[in-house]
């Protein structure tokens, strides 16, 4: 009965301890994700308001993929985007030194040696009783799970702060 007992008592913490490496390893994943996209967010930041633009070309791209055209931020206000919103014209030149910047969809590996899908949304927007603002949307998934966001990080860029 004594064995038994142990049994149970062992096979009950061996699951809480799968229980507990998966919920670490998909915190990892998230917690990644989020990093990848501050960085995204962060050259951003850095750019003059004029630079925040996509490429043509890459545009294109983007738009021709159903992962991408199906995440809410392009559903809800860029693929028929209603005033005030609109969308930001694409350059055929990316003006800035980090192509990145320009690209609005595209791959990158995170510190933990997994690859990641950075997929950005950009479009104009004004609130009631401003002026019209740059609003970019960063989502991160993992490039072997494009169905499911693991972070999404949004801010909007005001043209007084740098033409």
């Amino acid at each position: 009965m004594a064995m038994v007992m142990l049994n149970i008592g062992i096979l009950a913490i061996v699951g809480a301890f799968n229980s507990g490496a998966l919920a670490l390893g998909r915190a990892s994943r998230t917690s990644t994700a989020t990093a990848i996209a501050e960085t995204q967010l962060e050259l951003f930041r850095g750019l003059k308001y004029a630079n925040i633009v996509q490429q043509t070309s890459e545009w294109s791209a983007a738009v021709g993929d159903s992962t991408w055209t199906a995440d809410a931020a392009y559903q809800q206000n860029m693929a028929a985007p209603v005033a005030p919103k609109a969308l930001v014209p694409t350059v055929a030149t990316c003006p800035n030194t980090n192509a990145n910047s320009c690209d609005p969809s595209f791959s990158a590996t995170g510190p933990d040696g997994k690859s990641y899908r950075v997929d950005t949304y950009l479009y104009y927007d004004t609130p009631s009783g401003g002026g019209q603002l740059k609003v970019v949307t960063v989502v991160v998934r993992l490039s072997t799970d494009l169905a499911h966001s693991l972070a999404r990080e949004t801010s909007t860029f005001d043209p007084s702060t740098g033409a």
